[in-house]
């Protein structure tokens, strides 16, 4: 078995642990960014190495907003992982995504405010390109992977997060709809884009729970609605996550090079505690 995990899975609301991993072994990882939502658990599946962070903390003590999303993603990097699947339960903004259903989106709109969204900063400067903020060879892989599971799947959306944690107004989930958005949640961002800072590959596994507010012929979300349909949601996910892992081969992508052109600091102006602080993104950029 390889000596880093060939994938790291962010669980989110109701998937604190993955049952199907053995061999676990939890590590106390520490960034420069500070400390993880939880340890990392480290592990087999399918005969091949996983890591495992949960995104809320181990008893879900962490709000969208207090979740250290710098540090969980750095965490992973440092051990060597290059594709990350997130697990993020969701509103519909659309009729035909009904509750129970699978999304695996392909574009993503930051409603956010108070979070720090980049790793870039103190003297040394990037701009990643996000055209495509989801990694389309890593999220087809995922959509056939989920196939098998029997769920309604749909590949493609627009994910908006809002900062939370309170869910949103009839007027802004109705504002959402007018944009052509699909589902909304409270995490994939700025988790998406520091995946591609960290040039990994990313997608999501976005499993619908409610309608949101719009919906007039539904009752307007609640945390008990939820509950009932995470049961469901969280077997789904982790058997498409084993059938992944069980036909997965990791390829080279282009979010792998991510930074090749980002950089904008010119390397003489490179502030030296910049630099090693975030030696571990660009030390091919910045020897």
């Amino acid at each position: 078995m390889q000596n880093f995990p060939i994938l790291g899975i962010i669980g989110g609301t109701g998937v604190y642990q993955f049952d199907a991993i053995s061999d676990l072994t939890q590590t106390e990882v520490s960034t420069p960014f500070g400390k993880p939502s939880s340890p990392v658990m480290t592990g087999t599946l399918a005969g091949k190495k996983v890591a495992f962070l949960a995104r809320h903390g181990l008893g879900h003590n962490l709000s969208p907003t207090e979740v250290n999303y710098r540090a969980n993603i750095f965490a992973l990097k440092s051990m060597g992982i290059r594709h990350v699947i997130s697990i993020s339960a969701c509103g519909s903004l659309r009729h035909d995504f009904a509750p129970g259903d699978i999304v695996i989106p392909d574009q993503l709109v930051d409603f956010t405010k108070s979070r720090k969204n980049s790793f870039f900063e103190g003297g040394l400067v990037a701009h990643v390109g996000t055209a495509d903020p989801f990694c389309a060879h890593l999220s087809s892989q995922l959509f056939e992977a989920v196939q098998p599971t029997g769920a309604n799947i749909h590949m493609g959306g627009t994910f908006v997060t809002i900062e939370g944690p309170r869910f949103s107004t009839k007027a802004e989930s109705n504002l959402f709809r007018s944009w052509g958005m699909s589902i909304i949640g409270m995490t994939a961002s700025p988790e998406a884009f520091l995946a591609r800072e960290a040039e990994m590959c990313y997608a999501a596994f976005a499993h619908v729970t409610d309608y949101d507010v719009w919906h007039q012929t539904e009752d307007p979300v609640t945390v008990e609605m939820i509950i009932k349909i995470l049961h469901r949601n969280a077997a789904i996910a982790q058997s498409a996550i084993v059938n992944l892992v069980s036909a997965f081969e990791p390829q080279h992508c282009e979010c792998q090079d991510a930074l090749k052109t980002a950089l904008t600091t010119s390397p003489e102006a490179v502030d030296h505690s910049a630099k090693q602080k975030l030696g571990l993104l660009v030390e091919k950029y910045l020897p």
